[in-house]
């Protein structure tokens, strides 16, 4: 049997299909990830407005000087903690989760763990 497709082609597929099964509204936002080697980046997004009510990554100014390397678990919890923050600050406590295709495990799931310690719901 042949493998096909790249290892991004499949994560663009499960995103497609996660896709079809989520969206955010302004009283649920979506809280879409994007993971790449270096940086980690999160947003809340109402699907129904098609806006972005906040976002949160470790390129932020604040976060790039706290933090060495953007790529670790250490940086996603920053990141994850920094959306909460900005979400409650907007009215924002219940979220939609869009884990992007990537699976829930590492810096996915530390990001969301610190979220949810941060307080928000979902």
């Amino acid at each position: 049997m042949i493998k096909t497709g790249t290892r991004k082609d499949k994560t663009q597929k499960r995103h497609q299909t996660i896709r079809i099964k989520l969206s955010g509204t302004a009283q649920a936002p979506r809280l879409a990830v994007y993971r790449s080697t270096k940086h980690i980046y999160a947003q809340l997004i109402d699907d129904v407005a098609g806006k972005t009510i906040a976002s949160a990554s470790t390129v932020d100014k604040d976060l790039k000087t706290k933090l060495g390397h953007g790529g670790n678990v250490e940086a996603a919890k920053a990141v994850g903690a920094a959306i909460a923050k900005k979400a409650l600050k907007k009215g924002v406590k219940d979220v939609v989760f869009d884990r992007g295709g990537f699976l829930y495990h590492g810096r996915i799931a530390a990001l969301a763990d610190a979220a949810r310690e941060a307080g928000l719901n979902f």
